[in-house]
């Protein structure tokens, strides 16, 4: 940042010569270099900015030779004239001060004299550190964006380090004014946010806003929320952040979309506690398109069993599908939710339902919907979702994601014929809390200890009495029932029921003997399931 005139005479070479304002315009303005002259025609060697210094010469003569000068030194477009009386200037006319105040130019009275060198030396010292400092600057904003567009940072971490550069609140919204990914400063989130689109449209094109995109294709605007007085570093900033921007948009050019990238990362932000303020997440929430008013939030996972797919373009294509097709089944059922997906396969949702409509209704409407519309798409074979607790803080919700992700997990690997709309935890009950401590290994050995004389005896035999204790336990004990599952004979079952006895060396009429290996045969069902790709 340049010297100002009052920044000059501020200084204590300056001081000592007693400087005085005799008259003139602003203190204020920028001092770009200094020029010492006493030349009456001096203006003709200028080109703006210069702060002249002279003992005054020039002013010894007519009064219209005095206003000739000073008016030649405006037009030229100096920052000030500083005159060391002295023996060639005892005082100043009256006529100086008259026409600098005419003329808005300062000018400033040297009582002592001083040794001009000395003066130039000390402004011209910080006018270089200061330009040093400039290209510094300048050379680090472009070494940190270039960075960034390298490693293809994320949208949210390209605004915020424009922020913490600048330390001062950056927005990044789309041409809908919806909020992308914002940086608060010195304020809140919610603060920036309440009425934004309001505020965003009424916002006049100017140094503090730079729009986002090539030049025939804008997609958003980079905007700057400050009551500090613009600076060429902050214009430097935004233009720089802006291009980063751009280029991390045309090289990462896929269909999830920029408003999708942003929910993505609002929920990450909200799992991982990098929002903390209730405020703050329901204000950037209700920013990306979610219902806010008067409405609770539930956490659902998505999970989808797929053909298993070597080509990534067609694993690409169908993760895309995937989650075009939730997008898809919440617009049907005219609900908002911000979305997450983890590689196709995994989509979380925080979905907002009104207070006063009946919860299992919503759930069942929207998730019948999302369900139909994903299994449309190409290679997948099996939609589950999982659903946590309700809440009216989007904080706890996101919280409970980890839960829901944890059924839905546990509910694609049920064998049903009728499967639900949703799952809750009480839906996967025992299966549920062997999923958590399945690759436990003291759960593992006690699978393996009650499954492997069996298991053995299958392999040697070509057997398959572990799938007929499978049966066995499915129907509860119940014989005929089994018998007629596998199309055997009673004595038949009954000679397999009592080899499968002296194998294990069990009871099968003993009510904790069935409960330890069907809780064996789960864990096992369980581990072969995680394997899987």
């Amino acid at each position: 940042m340049l010297l100002t005139v009052a920044d000059v005479l501020a200084m204590p070479v300056v001081r000592a010569g007693e400087p005085q304002v005799v008259g003139g315009g602003s203190l204020d303005r920028p001092v770009r270099w200094v020029h010492v002259s006493d030349l009456p025609d001096v203006a003709e060697l200028l080109v703006g900015g210069e702060l002249i210094l002279t003992t005054g010469p020039a002013l010894s003569g007519s009064d219209a030779a005095t206003v000739d000068y000073l008016s030649a030194l405006a037009g030229a477009g100096v920052s000030g004239l500083v005159v060391e009386l002295g023996d060639a200037v005892p005082v100043l006319a009256p006529v100086v001060a008259t026409t600098a105040d005419t003329l808005g130019l300062s000018v400033i009275a040297l009582h002592r004299i001083t040794r001009f060198v000395e003066i130039t030396e000390a402004v011209h010292r910080v006018i270089v550190a200061d330009q040093y400092a400039e290209l510094e600057f300048a050379r680090t904003v472009h070494e940190t964006f270039t960075e960034l567009s390298v490693r293809r940072a994320a949208l949210a971490e390209i605004v915020k380090t424009a922020a913490r550069m600048l330390d001062c609140s950056v927005v990044l919204e789309d041409l809908s004014h919806r909020v992308l990914a914002l940086t608060a400063r010195h304020t809140t989130t919610s603060a920036i946010l309440e009425n934004w689109e309001t505020t965003s449209r009424m916002l006049p094109a100017g140094w503090d806003v730079v729009a986002v995109g090539p030049h025939t294709q804008r997609w958003g605007r980079l905007i700057l929320r400050s009551s500090r007085v613009p600076t060429p570093r902050a214009r430097m900033v935004l233009e720089r952040a802006a291009q980063t921007l751009t280029l991390h948009r045309m090289i990462d050019k896929d269909r999830f979309g920029l408003h999708r990238q942003a929910q993505t990362g609002l929920i990450d932000d909200l799992v991982n506690g990098r929002v903390l303020d209730e405020r703050d997440a329901q204000a950037r929430a209700t920013a990306l398109g979610l219902l806010a008013r008067r409405a609770n939030y539930v956490p659902l996972a998505m999970e989808v069993a797929a053909l298993d797919e070597t080509d990534q373009v067609a694993r690409q294509r169908r993760s895309v599908g995937v989650l075009d097709a939730v997008t898809h089944g919440l617009g049907l059922a005219k609900t908002t939710a911000l979305t997450a997906a983890d590689h196709g396969v995994r989509v979380s949702m925080i979905l907002a339902v009104p207070r006063a409509a009946d919860l299992d209704d919503v759930l069942c409407g929207v998730c019948l919907a999302i369900t139909a519309e994903v299994r449309r798409v190409d290679g997948v074979q099996q939609v589950v979702i999982g659903v946590g607790a309700e809440s009216a803080s989007l904080l706890d919700t996101a919280r409970e994601l980890a839960h829901a992700m944890h059924v839905a997990e546990v509910a694609l690997s049920l064998e049903t014929s009728t499967p639900r709309p949703f799952y809750r935890g009480g839906d996967v009950r025992l299966r549920g809390l062997l999923s958590l401590i399945r690759n436990e290994p003291g759960v593992q050995s006690f699978a393996e200890t009650e499954l492997s004389a069996l298991l053995r005896y299958d392999i040697r035999h070509a057997a398959e009495l572990t799938r007929t204790l499978r049966q066995f336990l499915d129907v509860a004990g119940n014989k005929t029932e089994l018998a007629r599952r596998l199309n055997i004979s009673r004595p038949t079952l009954y000679d397999r029921l009592a080899r499968i006895e002296r194998i294990l060396d069990v009871d099968l009429e003993d009510g904790e003997s069935r409960t330890s290996l069907h809780t064996a045969l789960l864990i096992r069902d369980l581990t072969a399931n995680a394997d899987k790709p």
